[in-house]
């Protein structure tokens, strides 16, 4: 899947969103938006860099101490 198409799905997953709230104003997008891309995003990155917290750290572009803090706060230490 390249760049284009997961930034299409995030798109029309908005849209979609937005449609179901009929007109109602949504509060606090940006915080609920990061918490639920940043959670599926870290369990593939783990399991991908083998459970390797310095590789993910690396491949995400984060301090090994941010993504471990990260990590607790969505419970995903073993």
């Amino acid at each position: 899947m390249s760049k284009k198409q997961i930034e299409e799905c995030v798109r029309t997953s908005l849209e979609g969103y937005f449609k179901d709230l009929r007109g109602t104003e949504p509060d606090g997008m940006y915080e609920m938006l990061v918490r639920i891309v940043e959670k599926p995003l870290l369990e593939v990155v783990m399991q991908q860099a083998e459970h390797n917290q310095s590789r993910a750290a690396l491949w995400l572009g984060l301090n090994r101490n941010t993504l471990r803090k990260k990590l607790v706060e969505h419970k995903l230490l073993k």
